[in-house]
């Protein structure tokens, strides 16, 4: 299987085009069902962290004020990351700031995102919902730290992602749960799954 780097992050908003910054960014590189590396880190963006926010994550004025700058700690992530496909769980909040912070150090995003809350809907229908927590429940995955801590959150995220490809494997003999099949299925409406499922692992007619 190809590495995925599934990453999270804690923020002052609910977007950058509002003003909102990072303050925690967690990355898990995940290989064969695995997570064979992490990186986490608070970050300093210059930015005061409203108290609603501070009541969800734990995450402090003072916290942030003793972390590295933002700039540094999101050099270090690219790095990290290299060019790997990321994923998130709703991966359209991730990848905007994802974006964003790179852009602050005047570096570019160019990577393609999966996001495990589009699969999720897909693969578990019957799901109560696909809530990231519900669904850590749901299958009993293994837990670390407390919720809207971005490593805590990273590594739900990458245990739901092996569950998701493991899945895959038993229930239509895929090989291998690569990059694109993720995207591929993440926009494939709920009704066609099954034909698609089946289309792409079905055995070749032997002529």
């Amino acid at each position: 299987m190809s590495c995925l780097a599934v990453i999270d992050f804690e923020t002052t908003g609910a977007t950058p085009a509002q003003g909102a910054r990072a303050t925690e960014v967690a990355i898990c590189l995940l290989e064969g069902g695995r997570i064979v590396d992490r990186f986490a880190s608070l970050m300093n963006a210059g930015v005061r962290i409203p108290s609603f926010i501070t009541q969800l994550t734990g995450i402090s004025n003072e916290m942030v004020a003793a972390a590295p700058p933002a700039d540094a700690v999101m050099r270090e992530a690219a790095a990290f990351v290299g060019s790997r496909t990321m994923v998130a769980h709703n991966a359209a909040f991730d990848r905007q700031f994802w974006r964003s912070e790179l852009a602050h150090c005047g570096l570019q995003a160019p990577h393609d995102f999966a996001c495990t809350l589009l699969l999720s809907r897909r693969l578990y229908p019957d799901a109560p919902n696909h809530k990231l927590g519900t669904l850590a429940q749901w299958f009993d995955l293994p837990v670390s730290g407390r919720a809207h801590r971005a490593l805590a959150d990273a590594e739900v995220a990458a245990h739901l992602l092996a569950r998701m490809q493991r899945d895959l494997e038993k229930r239509h003999d895929c090989s291998e749960v690569n990059a694109d099949l993720l995207m591929t299925l993440q926009r494939t409406p709920l009704a066609q799954v099954a034909a698609f499922l089946k289309q792409q692992f079905s055995p070749a007619p032997v002529r």
